[in-house]
């Protein structure tokens, strides 16, 4: 595992988040506690309404909790920031101006500007465009940076996507099922895509997926969460498995096995009980 274990590069602590409805408060995390190391990649899954999107959310700074707080970097977190990039599942690109243009936006409001947090200077427009030119380059976009988000397909849009939210060198990648609306060969190569950059760029990712075998796939560590309303982290599993990742290879490991039954059991088992329960 490639990530520092002993650290807590992200801390959540007794996070609860309730939101007021017309019916009255409704509660749709509790009592959620969770480390996340320096260059550890989590996933948070569960079903519908379990808050993973909340979760993710409030990491990002789009929402404050109702009770307790998180850090990032020993930092509170209080608001959005450049340190934590978001991508989402629908890709939100402009579609008037090219992949290139879409990135270079992100990359002008961050390194554009002289950087009040750790003192930083501006970078001119060569520099940034530079920046730009190494984002499109690492998701394999560089024949398309002058295409416009209509012209390329879904696969390439979340690309563009995901080059924009690493051109701003984040500390902490989110990211909201990025691939649930592509085909599965097509979630299948930007998985396998997104395992060589994170590889290659060592970064800290949270990802909200709904897909099992996404989640071993990627994950050194998938956070299950619990029916909601009053979700919660109903357990977390080490995924102990050597990288660089082969899907090809994994598919037969006894090992890789063991994880899915682990995740399906939890979800489809433990909490059907659960449900049913209720």
């Amino acid at each position: 595992m490639h990530a520092n274990q002993t650290s807590k590069f992200i801390d959540i602590v007794g996070v609860e988040q309730t939101f007021k409805t017309k019916k009255g408060p409704f509660c749709a995390l509790r009592d959620i506690h969770l480390t996340v190391a320096k260059g550890e990649f989590v996933a948070l899954i569960g079903h519908s309404g379990c808050g993973k999107s909340t979760l993710l959310n409030l990491i990002a700074g789009l929402t404050t909790p109702t009770q307790g707080h998180l850090l990032c970097d020993n930092r509170e977190i209080a608001g959005p920031g450049p340190d934590r990039a978001v991508v989402f599942q629908n890709h939100s690109l402009l579609p008037w101006l090219t992949c290139f243009e879409n990135v270079y936006l992100g990359v002008e409001r961050v390194f554009g500007a002289a950087n009040k947090t750790t003192g930083a200077a501006s970078e001119n427009k060569a520099q940034l465009m530079a920046r730009t030119d190494a984002a499109l380059a690492l998701v394999g976009l560089t024949p398309a940076a002058q295409k416009r988000p209509g012209e390329i397909s879904g696969g390439m849009k979340q690309r563009v996507g995901i080059a924009r939210a690493l051109a701003m060198e984040p500390k902490v990648l989110l990211m909201d099922e990025p691939f649930g609306a592509l085909d599965a060969l097509t979630r299948a190569k930007l998985q396998d895509e997104l395992l060589e950059i994170v590889a290659r760029t060592h970064s800290t990712v949270v990802m909200v997926t709904h897909d099992v075998d996404e989640a071993v796939l990627l994950s050194d560590k998938i956070v299950m969460m619990t029916n909601g309303p009053a979700a919660t982290i109903g357990e977390v599993l080490s995924v102990d498995l050597p990288r660089p990742r082969n899907r090809v290879q994994l598919a037969d490991s006894p090992q890789y096995l063991k994880y899915r039954k682990a995740v399906i059991d939890f979800l489809y088992t433990r909490q059907a009980h659960v449900e049913k329960a209720a």
